[in-house]
């Protein structure tokens, strides 16, 4: 239904190497929505939360609910971490993870445009999201950010042992995206 209104995404299978980390890890978790919100510039939003490791800004995300419709999770988390209520404009990618090469899907990433035509002041309505700051990149700047992320170190911030694995994670969905996007 999603991709009959939203346009068919681009379907990803990742085998991960490690899954030890929130969201994949935690039971409580089987699937996030990508907020790609494109503002009046054409330029994407990126988030950084205070706990994570330096320059680590990415695409923000945000967990569906058990029995959550994937579209009212995207409205609810992108207004929840932007304060904005920008419109939903393609389904860009759908990808699943799964623990090595060959396990079952552990988790899921399902990525959106949304159009902020208004471009209205970014803020995190739910400060128990720990947003620190956003960026605004070019489209074209994603594959650098994936390149970023897939470079911090194991120790990138106290609280995760593994931000190495966190960030090759985070890494697959900026490369979607921006292979969906012209």
């Amino acid at each position: 239904m999603l991709a009959r209104r939203l346009g068919r995404p681009i379907d990803r299978d990742v085998a991960l190497d490690d899954i030890a980390f929130d969201p994949v890890g935690n039971p409580s978790r089987f699937a996030e929505v990508c907020m790609v919100v494109r503002r009046p510039t054409g330029n994407v939003l990126l988030s950084i939360k205070t706990f994570y490791p330096r320059d680590a800004y990415r695409l923000p995300t945000g967990g569906i609910d058990k029995d959550e419709p994937i579209l009212e999770a995207l409205l609810r988390e992108t207004h929840e971490e932007t304060g904005l209520d920008p419109e939903p404009r393609r389904f860009l990618a759908a990808l699943t993870y799964r623990d090595g090469t060959s396990g079952p899907p552990v988790f899921h990433t399902f990525a959106f445009v949304l159009d902020d035509a208004e471009g209205g002041p970014v803020r995190a309505l739910d400060e128990h999201e720990q947003i620190e700051a956003y960026r605004e990149v070019p489209i074209a700047e994603l594959p650098r950010v994936a390149d970023r992320l897939d470079h911090i170190p194991a120790d990138g911030a106290p609280g995760i042992p593994n931000w190495d694995a966190w960030g090759r994670f985070r890494a697959h969905v900026h490369r979607a995206v921006h292979d969906a996007l012209p």
